[in-house]
């Protein structure tokens, strides 16, 4: 009899689990059909943040002030647009991008740090920072909106014919349809409100800002000042939560063995300063400017990749 209500119970169970494997199979499907749901639940296209940031055998922002610095264009380039390091104090002015669109520009005397691009569309980024070092006739504004809708997870084939023409010269075909396979759908305002109100602020605006470019990226009027005021917001810029107090100037120790700091004039331009100790096995080694984020201590402000393209002063 025993046995007999044990394996009743077993079957009981087993029923139970395969009615919940339905709910979940048909909770997905119902996701998957909400357009809001899937902008909430969509991974960021660059996660990079704060946190990535290493501050272990960081140098003040006082070092190497007075040193004399060399040009990085004396250096011998690599394929990737990037440069061969040795020993010394090199310096540049670079064009660099943002990747973090409902955010504050540099300023305020935030310093920035060194974090590694993250996300999964972290090799369509550097592929487009690499790729456009080769391709001086791109102008830099067309590479920042084809990164704006590369974090806006806007759906390629609906885009600018500017912004595709570019997307087509840097990027390969296999990346192309990655672009398409990630893309969001166009939510309605009223739609995205309701289903954004109990999101923190910070977070709200971020995503509001990406929805609002994924419309104004298609539009075929949309100028770049435009878009550019929707991912850059002005004013004085809050405190983001979590933030850290880094001076501008603070130097971060790459992993490679060589310091690097990074003092922004604006979102598009970089000053880039980078240091090879005497005691390092760093010389030989490749900077490559793809793979630098200059992640802010206030995370009220836009994270910005670096290119190997000088900016013209």
């Amino acid at each position: 009899m025993r046995k007999i209500i044990l394996l009743l119970a077993l079957a009981s169970t087993v029923h139970a689990h395969a009615q919940l494997g339905g709910l979940k199979d048909a909770g997905k499907k119902l996701l998957d059909k909400d357009p809001v749901a899937q902008v909430l639940n969509k991974k960021p296209a660059i996660s990079t943040s704060l946190e990535d940031v290493k501050m272990d055998g960081a140098l003040p922002e006082t070092f190497g002030n007075d040193s004399v610095y060399s040009s990085i264009y004396q250096l011998q380039r690599t394929p990737n647009g990037g440069f061969v390091l040795q020993y010394g104090f090199f310096e540049y002015q670079s064009q660099s991008y943002c990747l973090k669109a409902g955010t504050h520009g540099p300023g305020g005397g935030d310093g920035y740090m060194y974090a590694p691009p993250l996300g999964p569309m972290e090799d369509i980024v550097m592929t487009v920072v690499r790729n456009s070092v080769n391709k001086p006739n791109i102008q830099q504004r067309d590479i920042q909106l084809l990164l704006w809708s590369i974090i806006a997870h806007a759906k390629f084939d609906d885009l600018q014919n500017n912004i595709k023409l570019v997307a087509a010269q840097l990027l390969t075909p296999r990346q192309l349809a990655k672009l398409n396979g990630g893309a969001l759908g166009l939510v309605p305002d009223e739609a995205m409100n309701k289903g954004m109100a109990s999101l923190p602020q910070p977070v709200r605006t971020v995503l509001e800002a990406e929805a609002k470019l994924r419309r104004m990226l298609t539009n075929t009027t949309a100028s770049f000042e435009e878009i550019e005021g929707i991912a850059v917001l002005a004013g004085m810029a809050p405190m983001g939560p979590g933030s850290k107090e880094i001076p501008s100037g603070r130097w971060t120790l790459h992993p490679d063995g060589y310091y690097v700091r990074y003092i922004p004039s604006g979102y598009s331009s970089t000053h880039v300063q980078i240091w090879v100790p005497r005691t390092s096995a760093v010389p030989g080694k490749e900077y490559d400017p793809a793979t630098h984020i200059a992640v802010p201590g206030n995370t009220a402000r836009q994270r910005l990749i670096q290119s190997g393209r000088q900016q013209q002063q």
